[in-house]
């Protein structure tokens, strides 16, 4: 099984991903850099976290128009498995390929911190290894992370079971005082009508190990590397 972590100019988590995967999880991962035009041979692609093209004029808005980003919506919309983090959800949004918008925080801060996400579904490639419900920590690291969203968008997301993750107290409690940046109904995480792209702020990638504080990001990167190798048998 092969990954592939894309590269943009402002990319500083595709390390982090990149040993996730390889070193952490064991699965084959290469860097493809954002000029390329193919991901013929791979069977997942990560959109990892940074700063891409310095977040000149909107964040992941120039990076929407790099070469590699047409193979990604070929592969996404083929039902190949997708994960943006970071960055790479604002990315995934401009491109069109998950529902709404990120904006800037409600703080108007950059904020780099530990939060709380509960688990609102199970039935994504992503999620298999967690619990309905169940509290996870992650890392966040900043300043557009206010996911927001048309109402009608909105409950389409809720009707479908496309949210994936809320900002929760460490209790599961999704209320304004655990949402960090503003989101609408504190979502940090949302997943394609197809449920095979995922768009999420919080970093799995900076938590994939209990020498980073926990695994919780590791469980995540395993689920989706189990839920590919199940739909291959």
């Amino acid at each position: 099984m092969r990954f592939a972590v894309l590269v943009f100019p402002g990319s500083n988590c595709d390390h982090d991903c990149y040993h996730a995967l390889k070193h952490v999880v064991g699965v084959e991962a290469s860097f493809v850099w954002h000029k390329e035009e193919s991901l013929a041979g791979f069977d997942g692609v990560v959109i990892p976290g940074g700063f891409s093209y310095g977040d000149y004029l909107r964040c992941g808005a120039i990076a929407r128009f790099s070469p590699i980003m047409k193979a990604v919506e070929k592969f996404a919309r083929a039902g190949g498995s997708v994960i943006g983090i970071c960055n790479g959800f604002q990315i995934l949004v401009e491109a069109g390929l998950l529902p709404g918008a990120l904006i800037r925080n409600r703080g108007l801060k950059f904020i780099c911190a530990d939060v709380n996400l509960r688990v609102e579904t199970t039935g994504t490639p992503y999620t298999a290894e967690f619990r309905k419900g169940e509290v996870l920590t992650m890392p966040i690291a900043h300043a557009e992370g206010n996911y927001t969203a048309d109402p009608e968008t909105l409950e389409k997301l809720k009707r479908n079971d496309q949210v994936v993750f809320r900002y929760c107290d460490a209790s599961g409690n999704a209320g304004d005082a655990a949402n960090p940046n503003g989101a609408m109904e504190n979502i940090a995480g949302i997943v394609s009508e197809g449920g095979n792209v995922l768009g999420m702020m919080p970093h799995p990638d900076r938590c994939a190990e209990e020498i980073l504080g926990n695994e919780d990001g590791l469980r995540l990167f395993k689920s989706m590397v189990n839920s590919l190798s199940e739909s291959r048998v």
